[in-house]
């Protein structure tokens, strides 16, 4: 299935129903009176959170979604029959932006959750309404209201505990199939990974997590360069990244260089991102034979860095040091857990850094969407925003809608 994790979508919610001007007619009644019924209100328009959705693909090409609109008034006091709600169904983890203002109107994080993003127009006033003491036959009637219209932007970020990071051929994609049942493609070729991957690691009988592999990234993926800047914004919602470095390059280049152009494009895509507890992983260490070679290309990437956090040698392929790896993984999201309970402060600190990882993800993002737009309309971009690798998208015509077909 085509993987689409950005739409644009127009709602309508359903106009109101007209109140009905209408007098009783009746046999030997002369003078029934008014009985005119009121109109229904329109149908609202809701976004709920669907765990069996991992696409915003059904949404790529039906773009316009209206409500049902209320029904006129009836007869002998008769209600209008009320418009029907239209509930669209969304992947867990979808965020809600009012395309015209950049508001955030809600985030779905968890299933069966529920948000309006447009209104139904209230009902309309039949003419037994303005009945009174001095008008005993009132003609005055209501329509219904309109219902509420929309452009949203709805912006799909997957829910993982662990992000992983790196270059293309880093071993991402065979770390995940180690520590997991997922089956994501690995061949020897860069971007073999072209759209996010989920794996639900088992440690022990009831303890497991989820881990999330984005596609690579390469220098300049912060000014739109190679596939991971615009997958990087799914690693804001993760609470510990691993940055797995390549210890064994084909083309023998120097893994200290590798690495450091990921914490430099990490940077330029959001400061705040790297604020987030990161791990580093060396991987395709058996590769190397001679311990004192595994030594010192281990401390050169330690020192290139300027590393002071946790460090993992393993082999994924082999699965060597995996294990371990996993189980300290575990260990950390169960403290980070209960700190969060036992202390406020470390809980508020959290949430402060989260939002303002998506801020900046949002901003940069936003930034080359403008660059796009202004290259597709003649203009130059002071910026001078390199992000040729959507400029073939001719089909997407309000913003970018990556999708890959795996």
């Amino acid at each position: 299935m085509k993987f689409v994790d950005e739409v644009s979508i127009h709602v309508k919610a359903g106009d109101g129903g007209n109140g009905l001007m209408s007098f009783r007619r009746e046999k030997f009644i002369e003078k029934g009176g008014p009985n005119g019924g009121d109109g229904g209100d329109g149908g609202s328009v809701f976004l709920e959170a669907d765990e069996n959705l991992n696409t915003l693909v059904d949404y790529r090409y039906t773009r316009r979604f209206d409500a049902q609109r209320g029904e006129n008034g009836g007869s002998k006091d008769c209600t209008g029959a009320k418009g029907d709600d239209l509930v669209l169904p969304v992947p867990v983890g979808t965020t809600i932006i009012d395309a015209s203002t950049q508001e955030i109107i809600g985030d779905l994080t968890a299933a069966g959750q529920r948000i309006m993003v447009a209104q139904g127009g209230w009902h309309g006033l039949g003419n037994t309404r303005f009945k009174s003491s001095t008008n005993r036959a009132p003609r005055q009637t209501t329509p219904g209201k309109p219902g509420e219209a929309r452009d949203l932007k709805l912006e799909l970020k997957v829910l993982a505990d662990v992000g992983l990071l790196g270059l293309p051929n880093a071993g991402k994609s065979t770390f995940i199939r180690a520590v997991s049942a997922a089956k994501p493609k690995v061949a020897d070729y860069p971007f073999t990974t072209l759209v996010p991957n989920l794996g639900v690691v088992s440690v022990g009988r009831f303890k497991s997590f989820v881990v999330a592999d984005i596609p690579g990234l390469i220098e300049g993926a912060a000014e739109g360069a190679g596939l991971g800047i615009r997958f990087l914004k799914h690693l804001a919602r993760t609470r510990l990244l691993l940055h797995i470095v390549d210890m064994a390059p084909l083309d023998e280049s120097d893994p200290a260089d590798a690495a450091e152009t990921i914490v430099h494009e990490l940077e330029k895509f959001s400061p705040a991102l790297t604020e987030r507890d990161r791990w580093l992983v060396l991987n395709k260490m058996d590769q190397i034979l001679e311990p004192e070679e595994q030594e010192r290309r281990k401390q050169a990437v330690v020192e290139r860095l300027g590393w002071e956090g946790p460090v993992y040698v393993i082999s994924a392929l082999e699965r060597e040091g995996t294990e371990a790896l996993s189980q300290d993984i575990m260990k950390y999201l169960d403290e980070r857990t209960l700190r969060i309970e036992e202390e406020p402060a470390y809980g508020e600190a959290l949430a402060a850094l989260d939002q303002r990882i998506e801020d900046e993800a949002r901003a940069r993002l936003q930034a080359l969407d403008d660059a796009r737009a202004l290259r597709r309309a003649g203009l130059k971009n002071a910026d001078d925003v390199d992000d040729d690798d959507f400029e073939d998208d001719e089909d997407d015509g309000d913003g970018p809608e990556i999708f890959y077909v795996p």
